[in-house]
């Protein structure tokens, strides 16, 4: 299973280890998060993650927003059906809070959502429930090796 120091090690292998924090706190919300990095909610960029008839997919979207069904069933053909809390871990890798979009299981699709465009820095978790990195809109998409952008959010 992933953790904090296995993606620690992937960002600092990438170039982004300065960027990575670890808190006494818990960032395990978006509230927490926001906290802890010292931002607003809007800027964590929280990972979603979802069962499809495919497995496991996980959708990086800003915190202010939530999933709007009817774009998430019109972009993936199917209801948005979150994975359930004990299987969370054995489906992506990561414990609840700590979902992040590096370094998943092999077979987690990863999108974002296009919430996160209007924002020149944002903060997703790196791999546990307390911590965050640094990162660009465009370091996000390519550091999670994401499969594209999508438009399946609505504001809170």
């Amino acid at each position: 299973m992933m953790n904090f120091d296995v993606i620690k090690a992937y960002l600092a292998e990438s170039g982004y280890g300065d960027r990575v924090m670890q808190f006494e706190v818990s960032s395990a919300t978006v509230e927490l998060a926001a906290q802890a990095v010292g931002c607003e909610a809007a800027r964590i960029a929280k990972t979603i993650s979802f069962l499809t008839h495919e497995g496991a997919l996980l959708i990086v979207a800003a915190g202010d927003v939530k999933v709007d069904n009817g774009k998430f069933k019109a972009r993936f053909a199917q209801k948005a059906k979150m994975i359930p809390f004990d299987m969370v871990e054995e489906l992506t890798g990561f414990k609840p809070g700590g979902v992040c979009p590096f370094c998943a299981k092999d077979g987690v699709a990863v999108y974002l959502d296009e919430s996160l465009k209007r924002f020149d820095v944002i903060y997703p978790a790196a791999g546990s429930s307390n911590s965050a990195v640094r990162l660009s809109v465009d370091e996000l998409f390519n550091l999670s090796r994401a499969l594209g952008w999508v438009d399946v959010t609505k504001p809170v």
